[in-house]
């Protein structure tokens, strides 16, 4: 099965050396106030274990959006 590549937004901007923290996906602050995480996620296993990460950070959550590849971080 391929896997699916999410853009996970969430409000304020979180610096990308969280990037490791959140199994190598992509970190990036945007100029709206937010933050997107995005990258390739192997199930919906990981994708929940990537929601509770946010949840630890205390970090409000804004969407979980499914992309191509070529449409994360728009």
């Amino acid at each position: 099965m391929p896997q699916e590549f999410y853009q996970i937004t969430v409000k304020g901007h979180l610096n990308p050396n969280w990037a490791d923290w959140f199994d190598g996906l992509t970190i990036t602050p945007l100029p709206n106030g937010t933050t997107a995480i995005s990258g390739p996620v192997v199930d919906q296993a990981a994708l929940h274990g990537l929601l509770r990460k946010v949840r630890d950070l205390g970090v409000p959550l804004l969407s979980v959006t499914s992309v191509r590849p070529d449409q994360a971080d728009a």
